[in-house]
């Protein structure tokens, strides 16, 4: 019972698929001083055989059809099984298990209702396995379904997450998540940085000549040709429309300067773009600092476009 509710502690603190195994593998074998154990996944109508945990190589990272394993019985007909003797069974692969050291095993599925897989434990010698023993089992197996969903249910809320603060159209942080990361920088006092924002220049004109699909495809492209000029740990996010917004943490204005001329010179080939540059004072909250990137921005449009200003 202290290792099935050390289990139970454990898979409730399980954040990934890859904790739980970790668990149950360990769990499964001390539940009831087994010689192994397996963690079993259905893969539709295949068992995939995720995780094991024992003193000799079972058959972790296989697959076999459901009908062909005792694990796809357990998980088919949602109830535990008992074998003492796995070579006096039918429902037993015979041929699966001879290279194994297996005599004797307990399956029990991981939810009785549309079952997510299964947890296998075996022995080496015969064992006669006790009502107390597959009732351990089975409750850990209850346990690994609870931590199975909890993890299912994590992924789903990141996944939404992700896509909230995602530009559909450039795969880019959004002006959501641009506006939680400049705040980040801002009020952790992370150091030096510089942000600027990024017009692609009569891009409006482009639009109405060439049409809006095209105009999606200059976004597009352009987005993907400034992620590969920028350095690793710089942030570009779409801010909104054809502008864009580019974090460069620890950065003077003038390393920022020239991080920027290359991001001009990555457009495609006849189009050009302003950018306005402004190093964090140290001081002022981010809507100040963006204030003084636009102003830098309003100043390389009135210099004739197609270059980068420097905020004073």
């Amino acid at each position: 019972m202290s290792a099935l509710l050390s289990a139970v502690q454990k898979l409730s603190l399980a954040r990934t698929v890859e904790d739980v195994q970790k668990v149950v593998r360990v769990a499964a074998r001390e539940l009831a001083a087994a010689d192994g154990a397996t963690f079993v996944l259905r893969d539709e109508d295949r068992c995939f055989y995720a995780d094991e945990y024992a003193i000799a190589p079972l058959w972790k990272g296989e697959r076999f059809p459901l009908s062909a394993c005792i694990s796809g019985w357990a998980m088919l007909n949602r109830q535990s099984v008992a074998i003492e003797d796995i070579y006096a069974d039918d429902r037993i692969p015979h041929d699966a298990y001879r290279p194994t050291f297996v005599k004797s095993l307990v399956m029990v599925p991981i939810r009785r209702v549309d079952p997510l897989g299964a947890i296998g434990m075996y022995w080496a010698t015969h064992h006669s396995p006790s009502e107390r023993e597959i009732a351990l089992a089975q409750a850990l197996a209850d346990s690994t379904a609870v931590a199975m969903e909890h993890v299912r249910v994590l992924g789903e809320l990141k996944e939404t997450a992700a896509l909230a603060e995602t530009d559909a159209l450039t795969d880019l942080p959004n002006r959501r998540a641009w506006d939680e990361v400049l705040e980040n920088a801002v009020s952790s006092g992370v150091g030096q940085f510089c942000v600027a924002l990024i017009d692609i220049d009569h891009f409006k004109a482009h639009n109405d000549s060439e049409g809006h699909q095209a105009g999606d495809k200059l976004l597009a492209n352009t987005s993907a040709a400034w992620r590969e000029a920028l350095r690793i740990g710089d942030i570009i996010a779409r801010y909104g429309g054809d502008e864009f917004a580019v974090l460069m943490p620890r950065c003077t204005a003038e390393i920022a300067d020239r991080i920027c001329e290359r991001l001009c010179a990555a457009l495609p080939e006849g189009k050009t773009c302003s950018i306005g540059v402004a190093e964090w004072n140290g001081l002022e909250d981010a809507d100040a600092l963006i204030a003084r990137a636009d102003t830098a921005l309003y100043e390389a449009k009135q210099a004739g476009r197609g270059c980068v200003a420097v905020a004073a």
